[in-house]
């Protein structure tokens, strides 16, 4: 006699055969059990045949009792077991978001993902809620609806997630429960930061402002700034640094905001605008003199360490050259020296800049003729190489 298991190693939610071969003298028929699933079935030339579904995982006992009569009658003429492994399904997922709207009530949205499809995922989803109290779900072939909680839930408080099979089903992946935590409620903040150095009617003025998710900076936001009819657009750095120009067209107090707009971001900042900013706009230039800027690059300052990791050459002229003329250079709004222009016009500054000013991509120059106010603005890039 014997019980041939095939194969003998099998994944969890597949069939799998099991043959009895020289069954006793006088056997008409036999059950055969496996995971409190029986099979009766006629025994013909000493053999018979059954398929089952592997369930569970491990080394498992498949039992076959030989009876005289059909249909698993008469007297018992003998019996025998084998075995079969049954490797367990593999993992799925369970991933669920919480939403509680500004009034009402928390809702659940749950994706659940098994490599070996969904169709077998039939079932109950289970939402314990803080307190002890649940919430069920049906799934069907692996997807479920967003399903109201029925509270109003706070951020921090949890939710436990689970998934229970529906009975005489075999889901083709495992579903662990999980854990979920309302998040904190983002926070978006644009701040236009204080402008320094004069700024001229009809020149160039350098604006900054900083985009902060929750106090980290938001990278790739697009910020807008705006002052009466003059706009500016600029985009965010790695340190949510967005550096912007503005031509303002009057002398006289101008009120400058910054709007953002962020994409990628858990932030809803769209539509945020910073408290505003009042600059004063003074002169108008009608001299005939005018300041231009050299494009400027920087390098790293070796050897290191120094107080300023980065330096660059700044320079801008007057023309007609004019010299003993102090100019001033900034870097994102920041002052970061002065030098007088020589007998060709031209004042030229080496300047020491920290990581932040390298990431301006630009520079600003302020010189006062007489009493007029002159600006002009060029670019700061990396040297190549920058060391």
């Amino acid at each position: 006699m014997a019980v041939v298991v095939f194969p003998l190693t099998v994944p969890a939610c597949t069939t799998f055969t099991v043959t009895i071969t020289g069954a006793p003298a006088g056997t008409a028929s036999t059950v055969i059990t496996y995971d409190g699933a029986t099979q009766t079935v006629a025994v013909l030339g000493g053999s018979a045949t059954v398929s089952f579904t592997a369930v569970g995982s491990g080394t498992q006992v498949v039992s076959a009792t030989y009876f005289s009569g059909t249909g698993g009658t008469g007297t018992v003429t003998g019996a025998e077991t084998g075995t079969v492994t049954v490797t367990p399904a593999p993992a799925g997922t369970i991933s669920t978001t919480l939403t509680t709207p500004v009034s009402g009530t928390t809702t659940a949205s749950t994706i659940i993902t098994c490599g070996a499809g969904l169709t077998s995922i039939n079932g109950t989803l289970t939402y314990t809620l803080p307190g002890g109290g649940t919430v069920t779900a049906t799934v069907t072939n692996g997807v479920v609806g967003t399903t109201n909680l029925g509270v109003a839930l706070t951020p921090g408080q949890v939710v436990t997630v689970s998934f229970t099979p529906a009975a005489g089903t075999c889901p083709a992946c495992t579903l662990a429960p999980i854990t979920v935590t309302l998040p904190e409620v983002s926070s978006c903040s644009v701040v236009i930061q204080p402008l320094v150095g004069p700024v001229v009617v009809g020149q160039p003025t350098s604006v900054t402002a900083v985009v902060l998710c929750n106090g980290v900076p938001v990278s790739g936001a697009s910020v807008t700034f705006t002052s009466g009819t003059a706009t500016a657009t600029a985009t965010t750095n790695a340190l949510g640094i967005a550096i912007g120009s503005l031509t303002f067209s009057t002398a006289g107090p101008a009120t400058v905001t910054a709007t953002v707009t962020a994409a990628g971001t858990a932030c809803a900042c769209s539509g945020v605008v910073s408290a505003p900013i009042t600059v004063t706009v003074t002169g108008t230039v009608g001299s005939g003199t005018t300041l231009t800027a050299a494009p400027a690059c920087w390098r790293v300052n070796l050897p290191l360490p120094l107080p300023d990791v980065f330096k660059a050459t700044l320079t801008a002229t007057l023309s007609p050259a004019q010299a003993g003329v102090t100019v001033s250079f900034f870097v994102a709004n920041q002052l970061v020296g002065t030098a007088v222009t020589d007998a060709t016009g031209t004042a030229t500054l080496q300047a020491g800049l920290n990581p932040l000013q390298i990431l301006a991509g630009s520079y600003t120059a302020h010189a006062t003729v007489g009493a007029t106010m002159l600006q002009a603005t060029n670019s700061l890039t990396p040297c190549l190489p920058p060391v």
